[in-house]
């Protein structure tokens, strides 16, 4: 049994000044030509700023026969100011929803300072989003790793997936290479889940750009994910990189040892580089 449909992989971008040429042609649309290798991408621009009708239509156009999901972040004045601005939220499903069938989990990403005291008004944001959607919440507040009992109730009631964040490979590999400096004040350091929840496992894997530091990871997401798929899980699997640089490159050796543990009758191989028109990874 294939596992199309339960396993997609992407990036945190789909336009990297550096990937046109390496990767993607430099003469068609960022998003049509990663499309043709990934089948989702975090949609971290939605954070800071609701896309515009025009940007938006443009998206949807691009995507026309495609197999493709969005996985945008709320706006960051719904997740991370004190109170949340729910004009916004609105503001914010109206002008994504044209999007359609391309529109995959939506992500609750909370800053560190909301524990189990904001329980409350968190369950409040959430019975205030639509359920015509999907969502993964990501928790960085320790105490919610260390007694994660608190919020599933929460993750249950509302049928959310909890973000598997795994920032390890910055944290244990080499501190002091340029490109990891800035990234270990971003990036947080927290306890890496072993739970799927709603049967929806979303990891965000931040690997670091030294390259030789990754492959013990690589090979303990590959056998996770073979193992969740396995179960019947869904798999949303996105390579981030302090250097967004190296992510396509990354995020092939990842395909390539889940494919030696799935075999490939389940997973197709990786398109070739750069990206030959009307391919897809899956």
């Amino acid at each position: 049994m294939s596992v199309a449909g339960r396993f997609r992989m992407g990036l945190p971008a789909w336009a990297y000044a550096g990937w046109r040429g390496p990767y993607f042609p430099a003469d068609r649309p960022p998003l049509e030509s990663y499309a043709q290798v990934f089948d989702t991408v975090e949609g971290n621009t939605s954070f800071y700023a609701t896309p515009g009708e025009k940007a938006v239509a443009a998206w949807r156009d691009q995507l026309a026969g495609r197999d493709f999901r969005f996985c945008f972040k709320l706006p960051k004045s719904v997740t991370h100011d004190r109170r949340p601005s729910y004009p916004d939220l609105k503001r914010f499903f109206d002008r994504i929803d044209p999007l359609g069938e391309f529109l995959g989990p939506f992500m609750i990403q909370l800053p560190a300072t909301v524990g189990p005291e904001e329980l409350p008004e968190l369950t409040r944001l959430i019975e205030r989003l639509p359920r015509s959607h999907r969502y993964v919440i990501e928790f960085r507040h320790r105490t919610l790793f260390e007694q994660p009992e608190r919020v599933e109730d929460l993750l249950e009631e509302f049928s959310l997936g909890r973000v598997m964040l795994d920032s390890r490979p910055i944290y244990e590999g080499d501190r002091a290479h340029p490109e990891v400096l800035d990234a270990l004040h971003e990036k947080p350091d927290v306890p890496v889940l072993n739970r799927v929840y709603s049967g929806r496992a979303f990891i965000r894997l931040i690997l670091h750009p030294g390259i030789v530091s990754n492959p013990p990871y690589l090979d303990e997401w590959a056998t996770r994910c073979a193992r969740y798929l396995e179960e019947g899980h869904e798999v949303s699997m996105m390579i981030h990189c302090p250097n967004n640089q190296h992510c396509p490159m990354l995020a092939e050796e990842f395909h390539a040892r889940l494919r030696e543990r799935l075999g490939p009758a389940k997973l197709p191989s990786f398109p070739a580089w750069p990206v030959p028109q009307q391919t897809s990874l899956i």
